[in-house]
């Protein structure tokens, strides 16, 4: 009895400690409004635990490790190779953290040096289809929502015990497999899943700033028009890399001309916003 016990209790440690679940999500947009033949496409993470859940850019969390390699290295941002931080580019700069137990979801963003942090405050209303069919291993049903400004249609399998999906999308009685918009312009696929020790850790670089979601679109912009005057409120002067839009791509090492500098930024900040002219929020 006393070794069943134990084997028991063995169990079950190992059971708690193998429960956060990666899904891994293609998602595939198109940024760009007017070149709707510019489509993007990378993975994504779901990371989700009995407490909460995580979606973020799998290209984030591998630029994080060779931008901490770098820092910690003691070479700083001359020393980062910048063909590699180019290579995991990513349109997903954000990250999207729901809390499963008060029911509340934040969504994180770079402008500028800092990170802007925003509760959600507008509910997904669900209409569920009795529509199924299959998807992969998984069957599926149909559901579909008004949110951002555009029609979306999910399909979510119960054979998953989660009622979670990616970005900002959950609430329903399963595991959301797919979810895309009318126009096409949005999709993310259930790819694979596999269990995690723990959550990885996102380097936060700069202040976190929490401010209601209305505040953001207009500090998101302001960047586009001002993207100088984020540099200049950076408190404590030089603290972080700067996301300019597509993230990753840095000024590189030596003496630069400020005015060159900030001429260059601007023209960078320009070219970005053009490039992600069909956000995947457009309300």
């Amino acid at each position: 009895m006393k070794k069943l016990g134990i084997i028991a209790l063995a169990l079950f440690i190992q059971n708690v400690s193998a429960q956060t679940n990666r899904f891994v999500y293609q998602v595939t947009m198109k940024p760009d409004a007017e070149n709707k033949t510019d489509i993007k496409t990378e993975n994504a993470y779901l990371d989700i635990s009995p407490e909460k859940s995580v979606f973020y850019s799998e290209n984030r969390i591998k630029r994080d490790s060779v931008m901490q390699k770098a820092f910690q290295g003691g070479g700083g941002r001359g020393s980062i190779n910048r063909d590699q931080m180019e290579s995991l580019r990513t349109n997903i700069n954000y990250s999207v953290e729901k809390d499963k137990k008060n029911q509340k979801m934040f969504f994180k963003d770079r402008i500028g040096r800092d990170i802007y942090s925003y509760e959600e405050d507008r509910p997904m209303n669900w209409k569920i289809a009795s529509e199924t069919r299959k998807i992969g291993e998984y069957k599926v049903q149909k559901a579909e929502t008004d949110f951002g400004g555009r029609k979306w249609t999910a399909w979510f399998t119960t054979d998953l015990p989660y009622q979670d999906g990616p970005y900002k999308f959950g609430g329903l009685p399963g595991l959301i497999v797919k979810v895309e918009d009318d126009k096409g312009e949005y999709s993310f696929d259930l790819m694979k899943n596999y269990k995690i020790a723990e959550f990885p850790t996102l380097n936060q670089f700069g202040n976190t700033l929490k401010v209601k979601r209305t505040d953001y679109l207009k500090q998101q912009q302001k960047f586009k028009t001002d993207p100088m005057s984020f540099m200049n409120q950076s408190a404590g002067g030089i603290s972080a890399p700067m996301r300019v839009g597509g993230g990753g791509r840095g000024p590189g090492g030596g003496n630069q001309n400020p005015a060159d500098m900030r001429k260059r930024m601007e023209e960078r900040v320009k070219e970005e916003a053009k490039k992600n002219s069909n956000p995947i929020e457009l309300q």
